[in-house]
């Protein structure tokens, strides 16, 4: 078979997916959020326009069926919908445009501009569901990338294609770290998914976090709490399909979504509304089956890579609830930022000692996870003994480690805290590192690189 029968092979199978636009029902009745349909043979997933007798049409999304009955959720309010309205189908397979000209855009969980900047056109259609790459098709990882944050890079390195989750409650400096790790980071394209966000804080992402110069090379994808749940929900499948199109350029994406956790609250809404029943603390079977369909798209291929970062909301600081329970399995690791060091003005806010990154033994050479490993375990003595050594009640000498640990401490919080303003490149992040290490033939570290606990400026999250 050629290439060109090859190509028309595809071709027909993508005709074959696609169901006549012509296609329309009635409503027949509206149950809470859903809105019921005759005479609509659409598929899951398809889109469909509702018109209403006054004002605009109102677009729904197909999220099941009973008998001859189909079930559509808006995407907008339902004011001014009645029985028998007309419901056509204009989008069997959901899909958006996409292109360079993305760069340094914001648009909505449909991938429609909003930005007010003129409006500029895109050449190629990406799917908006789309199935992972095949794990054959997955080279290792083997490559650093660089996150511009010293105790990342230091402690947890990240490799390109990697999948890390950033476990925190709400106000210890999620976004100030997605800010930071845009700016800083040595990926191609960033792409910030902000699912489910408070309205008032996008601007404030925008503009203290991102920055202008992390917006010139990243996508936006916004879709705020107040918008329905198949707009956040699909804010997620936007924003990685964009994701897609750079890495299949051959890029190395960087790609944010915050958080995972409202995006499996949107599919709660919307499994709820379609009758399914509910399960783990109310989430229904279909929640714990999307999400590897979402973490699973981004990694590496042949082309190109998509570094992924999760944020997951957790609840009441339990980090063994469902969804973070969950996402944990399916990621390749986990960083967790911890309330305890927020509230001490430590920012970064990470507690090493719980966090790993499942790739670091891949690509770090031995020297380096060495370094990682004695500073650790330094840390862990220091963390055993800390209520004995802030009353007075240690005795030095009683332990080695926690007699070096005690002289590594200025030295250490200077490493681990950052302004989100600076970014330290990988080979100071080395050096520092082996300098820091007590135990290393040679080395003699007993000063600050970078200040004291508490006395880290302008360090803030929320």
């Amino acid at each position: 078979m050629t290439a060109l029968d090859y190509k028309l092979e595809s071709l027909t199978q993508q005709l074959d997916r696609i169901m006549p636009v012509g296609m329309t029902g009635s409503v027949l009745k509206t149950v809470g959020l859903t809105v019921s349909v005759s005479g609509l043979a659409a598929p899951l997933g398809a889109l469909c326009r509702i018109y209403r007798h006054h004002g605009e049409p109102l677009d729904a999304q197909v999220i099941g069926f009973h008998g001859e009955e189909t079930f559509l959720l808006s995407l907008g309010k339902l004011d001014g919908i009645r029985r028998g309205n007309r419901v056509e189908l204009i989008q069997s397979v959901p899909a958006l445009r996409v292109g360079d000209k993305l760069l340094g855009r914001i648009v909505n969980g449909r991938g429609e501009f909003i930005d007010q900047k003129p409006p500029v056109f895109l050449p190629h259609i990406a799917q908006i569901q789309r199935s992972p790459t095949s794990p054959l098709d997955r080279p290792r990882i083997d490559e650093v990338l660089e996150t511009g944050v010293r105790v990342i890079d230091g402690f947890l390195t990240c490799g390109k294609g990697q999948r890390l989750g950033i476990f925190a409650g709400s106000g210890v400096g999620k976004s100030t770290l997605m800010g930071q790790l845009a700016r800083s980071s040595s990926a191609d394209v960033n792409v910030v998914v902000l699912v489910g966000e408070r309205g008032r804080e996008v601007r404030e992402f925008l503009e203290r976090d991102l920055g202008p110069e992390g917006l010139a090379r990243s996508v936006v994808v916004v879709a705020t709490s107040d918008e329905p749940s198949v707009v956040r929900l699909q804010s997620a499948f936007v924003g990685t399909a964009i994701a897609e199109y750079f890495r299949d350029l051959g890029k190395d994406v960087l790609l944010m979504m915050d958080s995972v956790t409202r995006f499996a609250l949107a599919q709660r809404e919307i499994g709820l509304a379609a009758g399914e029943p509910p399960a783990t603390r109310g989430y229904p079977p279909s929640v714990f089956s999307l999400m590897p369909q979402l973490l699973e798209r981004s990694g590496r291929t042949m082309k190109g890579s998509i570094t992924g970062f999760y944020t997951v909301l957790v609840e009441g600081d339990d980090t063994n609830e469902p969804i973070s329970d969950t996402v944990r399995g399916i990621l390749d690791g986990h960083v967790v930022l911890s309330r305890k060091l927020a509230h001490e003005a430590h920012f970064p806010a990470i507690d090493v000692l719980s966090s790993i990154s499942r790739s670091m033994s891949d690509i770090t050479t031995a020297e380096h996870r060495q370094h990682a490993n004695n500073i650790r375990r330094l840390m862990a003595a220091y963390q055993q003994s800390e209520d004995l050594i802030n009353i007075g009640a240690y005795q030095q000498g009683t332990n080695p480690l926690v007699d070096s640990s005690i002289g590594l401490r200025p030295g250490l919080l200077g490493f681990l805290q950052q302004p989100p303003d600076q970014t330290t490149k990988w080979d100071e992040t080395q050096q520092l590192l082996k300098q820091l290490d007590p135990l290393a033939a040679g080395t003699a570290n007993r000063a600050p690189v970078g200040g004291a606990r508490g006395n880290t400026p302008g360090a803030g999250g929320r």
